[in-house]
């Protein structure tokens, strides 16, 4: 099974917090949040498990990203 490839990803101002939004070998989309932290030498980790959610297109996923994150909420 091909991984599944990311096509926008936003960093917050910060440049701690990054959303992915992301496209699925059957072609559905998805978005997921990850943190760094600078004491955490691993790199980025998921904030939550929004993996699971399934949408048709780019913009939908966009669109519910806005919603459940709240700094993606705010970033223009």
């Amino acid at each position: 099974m091909k991984k599944n490839a990311v096509i926008l990803s936003v960093n917050n101002d910060e440049g701690n917090l990054c959303l992915d939004i992301f496209i699925r070998e059957n072609n559905t989309f998805s978005f997921e949040e990850y943190r760094k932290d600078p004491e955490n030498v691993d790199g980025w980790y998921k904030v939550e498990n929004y993996s699971n959610k399934i949408y048709k297109n780019q913009k939908e996923a966009y669109k519910d990203a806005r919603k459940y994150i709240m700094w993606f909420k705010y970033k223009k």
